[in-house]
Parts: structure tokens; sequence; C-alpha cells
């Protein structure tokens, strides 16, 4: 597959997860989830959003309270995410595919390419994400450990 992870133990359970969890015949908790992800700023807006297909959502065994979970995030061509939140999760993120620019309230915006990773620390403020390209999808591996039954993204409210 030629994926270049650079991000540590982690990143390998995640895509070893991912990579069960897609191969498996067998239905996993939560495998196959899809949802588009649109705010009223997003659907405003003359751009199109992101899609999220969650892989795997498990409680910790050895960590009381919490629960880790994997995604893919699609943007289209052009795709915009509305400013948003991921509540106290710790964030990890890996281009599978395309190029993304990303910001985080009191950072510069970074472009990250196919290979490229990054962590959001818990209560950070994601002000941009996109996709750069007018006619590629990028996608992302995306995982979060979150207080079990918190919500994973709080989108900011349309003034």
């Amino acid at each position: 597959m030629g994926i270049r992870i650079t991000g540590g133990l982690l990143a390998v359970a995640t895509l070893t997860a991912a990579t069960a969890c897609s191969t498996s015949g067998r239905p996993t908790h939560a495998r196959g989830t899809t949802a588009v992800v649109a705010s009223p700023a997003a659907m405003a807006s003359n751009r199109p959003t992101e899609t999220v297909t969650q892989l795997l959502q498990q409680a910790l065994p050895n960590v009381k309270g919490k629960t880790f979970t994997s995604e893919i995030v699609d943007f289209p061509p052009k795709a915009r995410a509305v400013p948003h939140r991921h509540g106290q999760a710790f964030v990890y993120a890996y281009v599978l595919e395309g190029t993304v620019r990303s910001q985080l309230a009191g950072r510069p915006v970074t472009t990250y390419h196919q290979g490229d990773n990054w962590v959001e620390p818990p209560g950070a403020h994601h002000l941009l994400t996109e996709n750069t390209s007018p006619t590629e999808r990028a996608r992302l591996l995306v995982v979060f450990v979150s207080n079990t039954g918190d919500k994973l993204k709080i989108d900011d409210q349309a003034s």
C-alpha cells in the first residue's frame, strides 16, 4: 500500500484496527457508519463539506471512561469543514490521500500532504480544514481518544 507512518505506535495500532475492520467479513461495532457533516454555515457556503465514515469505536479496557474511535474523513475537491472543536478528545490525523490545509487557534495555517500527520490537544479549536485541490479528493484517517459518550465534533454556531 505504500503508506508512510511517522506517528508512532498509536498510528500503527489504528491502521491495524482499520485494516481489520475493513477486511473482515463479520460486522464490527459501528463499522461503515457514514455521516455527511453539515451545519447551517456549511449549507450557506458554495463549497462541499466532508463525509465521515466510522471504522471502529471501542471502550479502552485499561482506561476507565475512555473510548477509542477511528474514522475516515473524505473531502471532495474544494471541500471545507466548518470551524469546530473535538471537545476534550485527543485527536490524531493522518493524510491517506491528497493535500489538506489545517489551522488550530493560535497556530499558523499548515499544509499536510499524503503521509503527513498531526495531533490536536483536548479542547483545541479547529479554525480551518480544507482540501486544497479543485479536482482531487483528500482523505484522512482520524483517531480520537475521548471521554466515553462525548460528541466527537462540535461545529461552531453560525452567526
